[in-house]
């Protein structure tokens, strides 16, 4: 999954970007509204972490803007806890509202419900026959048994998993899974689906032929 944090506060974003890292996220950056604006309108992001404060543009002009064109799930961020502004964030399309200081593993809570239930997802079990897919501790058993998936098998899986019964472009999944700073070429997309199939079947993923991969089942 891909994620764009819109921060102004230097370490609070590096710790920010580490973290998401760490947990599997594909992550870009922006330290001003504007900035934010322009890469969460020209790229694709499952969810936005979004600051309020902001210099050139505030994150409320950032947030209503955006609106205007992608319902890409938003979660602010804030320092102010009156009522009105929560009211206000939520008011003008935010998913979700966080005061400073917060809790990182409530962030990261927030964020996957973000994402699930932007595909319609509730619960954080993704059930495919004897496939059990957590995406709260990113593990993968298939009869019970544990499966080692890499981070990037991973990140494929369970974005193709969100999306089953839809056939998913190779663009899209670049765009959803590689970051703005990655240089990955195009053929180790192959390697990875090669390397899911061998260690969990090859009928689990479908190739579309020209148009993409699909989870059928």
């Amino acid at each position: 999954m891909r994620v764009l944090v819109v921060e102004d506060e230097p370490r609070l974003l590096r710790n920010l970007d580490k973290a998401l890292r760490e947990e599997g996220y594909a992550v870009d950056t922006a330290e001003a509204g504007d900035d934010g604006l322009y890469k969460a309108e020209n790229n694709c992001y499952d969810a936005i972490v979004l600051d309020v404060m902001l210099p050139r543009l505030d994150g409320w002009e950032v947030l209503e803007r955006l609106r205007q064109k992608k319902q890409t799930p938003v979660l602010m961020l804030t320092a102010r806890d009156a009522h009105s502004d929560r009211v206000r964030g939520l008011d003008t399309g935010a998913d979700d509202y966080l005061v400073k200081p917060f809790d990182l593993l409530e962030l990261l809570a927030r964020l996957r419900a973000l994402i699930r239930r932007s595909v319609g997802q509730a619960r954080s079990r993704i059930e495919i026959g004897d496939l059990l897919i957590e995406t709260r501790a990113r593990s993968v058993t298939r009869a019970g048994e544990p499966v080692a998936l890499t981070a990037r098998e991973y990140s494929i899986l369970e974005y193709l998993a969100l999306h089953r019964g839809e056939v998913v472009t190779r663009t899209e999944l670049y765009e959803h899974l590689f970051d703005e700073n990655d240089d990955t070429l195009s053929n180790l997309l192959d390697v990875h689906v090669f390397g899911i199939r061998k260690k969990l079947g090859q009928q689990l993923i479908a190739t579309r032929r020209g148009q993409g991969y699909c989870i059928e089942l």
